[in-house]
């Protein structure tokens, strides 16, 4: 398995867990408050969920998917640190969101080269 197929089944399985938590957790649905978009809540679970899929699904064989979902989801992170800077959460809080940001911005680069 090489880098690449690694990190896009690593950042697929966390946003098909994290979307999954969006739209079963009440604890999500308080975050979701708190930072002051609960009308998000579901949506960004559905396209967190539909970009998991994509990165799986296109990993292996269909570059261009998984380049739409690592760009999906490095816009949609992107979005959550703007978030996160906006409610003043701290660097440790924040972190994920930029991580996730970088690395899918890293894989959609990647995929873009195999299109």
């Amino acid at each position: 398995m090489t880098i690449l197929t690694t990190l896009s089944v690593f950042s697929g399985v966390c946003f098909l867990m994290y979307g999954t938590s969006c739209l079963s957790s009440p604890h999500m649905a308080k975050e979701f408050k708190r930072f002051g978009i609960p009308k998000f809540l579901k949506l960004t679970g559905m396209l967190q969920i539909l970009g998991g899929l994509a990165l799986l699904l296109g990993c292996w064989k269909f570059p261009q998917l998984a380049f739409t979902g690592s760009a999906g989801l490095a816009v949609l992170m992107l979005l959550g640190s703007i978030v996160r800077i906006k409610i003043k959460d701290s660097f440790l809080q924040s972190s994920p969101a930029f991580i996730f940001t970088i690395l899918n911005s890293y894989l959609a680069y990647c995929y873009m080269g195999h299109i």
